[in-house]
This record gives structure tokens, sequence and C-alpha cells, in this order.
């Protein structure tokens, strides 16, 4: 199965849990009815991403990333790339990448946790991004990359005051799952 084929049967398979994340899920398929590289960058019209918020539930924390180009508090993710099989492969390796937690990060079971659609720069017009929640194990040491600016564990209740209302829907929908 490709990367094109996984993504559609993840978003068929996502039971949403309001109107709204109903809403992205079927404009997620359609978008991807119409572009079969809009699982890509190079699709203009849009593309999906993955994502994963790495949650430390031991100690109660959630580690953000101090993105490079947005100067924004997020979860870690990225864009689908060629060697990439799943939508939980692109989420996984994006937060192993951006954590630099070498080994020991799991998604939380049961799929995606979350749809975020967000607008971006030309020559493209949107990220269509599906968000999981990663498990850190314990012992986690995090390590800046070279796409962030700062790597930093908060506290789930610190978390409204340094990020945005997207990142704060995401813990809130991971931690209602843990």
């Amino acid at each position: 199965m490709s990367l094109y084929h996984d993504a559609v049967a993840v978003l068929k398979d996502l039971a949403p849990t309001d109107e709204q994340q109903s809403g992205l899920r079927d404009l997620y398929l359609e978008h991807l009815a119409a572009h079969h590289d809009g699982v890509y960058k190079p699709c203009r019209a849009g593309h999906v991403t993955g994502s994963a918020l790495v949650i430390d539930p031991v100690r109660g924390r959630v580690l953000l990333t101090l993105h490079k180009k947005l100067g924004m508090w997020l979860q870690m993710g990225g864009h689908c790339e060629p060697g990439d099989a799943t939508l939980a492969d692109v989420a996984l390796r994006e937060a192993v990448e951006e954590s630099g937690i070498a080994g020991g990060l799991t998604l939380l079971p049961g799929g995606p946790v979350r749809l975020d659609r967000h607008p971006i720069p030309e020559p493209c017009n949107w990220h269509l991004d599906v968000q999981y929640a990663a498990l850190a194990p314990a012992d986690a040491v995090a390590e800046i990359s070279e796409e962030s600016l700062d790597l930093r564990w908060f506290p789930y209740a610190e978390v409204a005051a340094v990020a945005d209302a997207s990142v704060v829907r995401l813990m809130e929908a991971s931690l209602a799952r843990l």
C-alpha cells in the first residue's frame, strides 16, 4: 500500500469527535481524491503533513519545539517523504527527528488524535495536518534539532500560556485518550 492509500484509509477509519473534525476529515478526503500527489510538499493546492505531540505522562508534561521558521511553540511534525509508508510513520519519524529522543517513543494507540488545517505561505496553500500523540519513555532525554530554536518540556497547565489553541486542543484530546 502506498502512503497515499494509507492516508485515505486512515482518514476513512477516523472517528471524528465533533462536527469540526468531521468536516476536516471530509475536506482532507476530497483533497486527496482531487490530488493524488496531495501527501507531498510539491502539491501546491496543499498537502498532508504528520505531527505528534510528545507526552511524558509520568511527569505530566509535553515536549514542544520552538519552530525556527514560525517562532512558535509547536508539537513535532512535518512533511511526508518518499520513504514513509504510513502517516503514523511520518508522525513518529518527525517526533524522533525533532525531539532528539533516539529510542522509545511510541504512538498512542488508536490512530490520529486530531486533524488541523492551517494556511502556509506561498507557493503552497495549506497544511492538512494529521496529528498523533507519542508517549515518551520515563528516561527520555530530548536534544534540540537544527529545525528548532529551542526545545522544552512544559507541564500540562503551562501549555496554554506558550502555545496556540491548536496545540492546546491537541494536548487536551491526547490526554483524554491516555
